[in-house]
């Protein structure tokens, strides 16, 4: 005799801001092993001066809007809900909890992608979208109204709950304490979001047991040597837990007053399965016909695949790039983040320049396609001439108290800014 399959629907209420203005409606339903949801928008937010478009594979229109996967690696949500659910760091961490409890409460339903969606804790969930239980609740609080994420003096706490996870030794005080701390920006390293000494929103991100370098410290520096190249990126520091770096970098999806600022992925807004090979020539199409400043952003985009190449930045999947709503439906590139130095990985880039070209490996592809990023060529070498100049100073940065990495660690990072395409690039510049 077949068994039953079993069906799980569940609803929620889509809002946006601080101040949690309706949006929509989110169901989800799960029959068997399949699952699908539906995104449906209040009239009132289609009507209203301030309603617009919050995911790029939504319809402003009234009506019921259908997802599913498209393929198992997708997500069951729309794009920009998708863009809130924990990364795979999280989910480790919701798992491991999950597994625990159903030793002792063997008869606890299987986890899902909406328990996975909720999970997060609502005064850090990326972006300005909010879920709300019908009765009002939000996903997720603490109790009495709380919230979970934890401000900068807890962060050795986090740290060794963390490392207790990453070496299989966690408690269930360990998980119970992280849940909710984690974020959707990112993949399967140990980090948290927290609250900065400045009471601003950050994402501290912890060093992993597996590390044969200072990673932290290495994103901190390349971040910095963004900056420096003209590139609008994540503000980032390095803070000690006794001996332990630990980068500390600042959320950019609140703005002064702790607003919230609507936020979508790359992956969002090209509507893209994350099984495909995407380019960048079709981002800066959807700059322009999504973007507030189309071409400053489209020329900042160029500089920030310039910048990708020197410091052999490789993992620029299209969860890597963001974008953040500036009024009526129009969308502005976010902050550069999740830039590592991989010294140690090949210099090919995981999204495509162009269909035609497949992945960026040299820095004469660059100089080739960068009329399509509304750059000319005395434009593009002038670009590429600050990009060098900052690169070329990495080390002095890597040892500055900004950076904090000894004269010993440097060789772990050679190679990933002192290679041929800086070589390349010295050489079209007449250096």
């Amino acid at each position: 005799m077949r068994a039953a399959v079993t069906s799980i629907r569940r609803q929620v209420q889509l809002c946006i801001g601080k101040a949690g203005m309706p949006v929509g409606s989110l169901a989800y339903v799960r029959q068997g092993q399949r699952e699908n949801t539906t995104v449906a928008y209040d009239e009132a937010w289609l009507a209203s001066p301030q309603g617009f478009n919050i995911s790029a594979d939504l319809q402003f229109v009234p009506g019921y809007q259908p997802h599913k996967a498209t393929l198992p690696v997708d997500s069951v949500f729309h794009g920009a809900i998708a863009d809130t659910v924990p990364d795979a760091w999280g989910r480790r961490v919701i798992a491991r909890d999950h597994a625990k409890r159903r030793r002792n409460e063997p008869h606890l339903s299987a986890l899902t992608e909406m328990d996975y969606l909720l999970a997060v804790d609502d005064f850090s969930r990326v972006g300005a979208l909010r879920l709300r239980d019908p009765d009002g609740d939000w996903h997720r609080t603490g109790q009495e109204g709380h919230r979970s994420t934890p401000p900068l003096i807890e962060l050795e706490r986090i740290f060794q709950a963390s490392r207790a996870v990453e070496l299989g030794q966690e408690t269930i005080d360990d998980l119970r304490y992280l849940q909710g701390k984690g974020t959707s920006l990112g993949g399967m390293r140990p980090k948290c979001t927290m609250v900065d000494e400045d009471g601003c929103l950050a994402i501290g991100k912890f060093p992993s047991v597996g590390d044969a370098r200072s990673v932290t410290q290495g994103e901190v520096l390349a971040l910095k040597l963004a900056a420096k190249a003209g590139i609008d990126a994540a503000s980032a520091r390095i803070v000690y837990l006794e001996a332990v770096p630990v980068a500390v970098i600042r959320r950019f999806d609140r703005d002064d007053a702790d607003g919230r600022i609507p936020y979508q992925s790359a992956a969002s807004l090209l509507q893209a399965s994350r099984a495909q090979d995407r380019s960048y020539t079709e981002i800066a199409d959807a700059i322009r016909s999504y973007g507030h400043s189309p071409l400053q952003d489209i020329q900042q985009l160029w500089r920030r695949l310039v910048l990708n190449l020197l410091i052999t930045n490789v993992d620029d999947h299209l969860q890597n790039h963001g974008f953040l709503h500036v009024e009526k439906g129009l969308w502005r590139l976010a902050p550069a983040f999740d830039l590592n130095p991989f010294p140690d990985e090949d210099r090919e880039s995981k999204t495509w320049l162009s269909e035609e070209d497949g992945p960026i490996t040299d820095i004469s592809m660059l100089l080739d396609r960068a009329d399509y990023f509304a750059l000319d060529a005395e434009q593009a070498l002038a670009v590429l001439a600050e990009v060098h100049a900052a690169v070329l100073n990495w080390r002095q940065l890597a040892l500055s108290q900004d950076v904090g990495l000894r004269e010993d660690e440097l060789d772990d990072f050679a190679p990933a800014f002192e290679n041929e395409q800086m070589e390349a690039s010295a050489a079209l510049l007449g250096q």
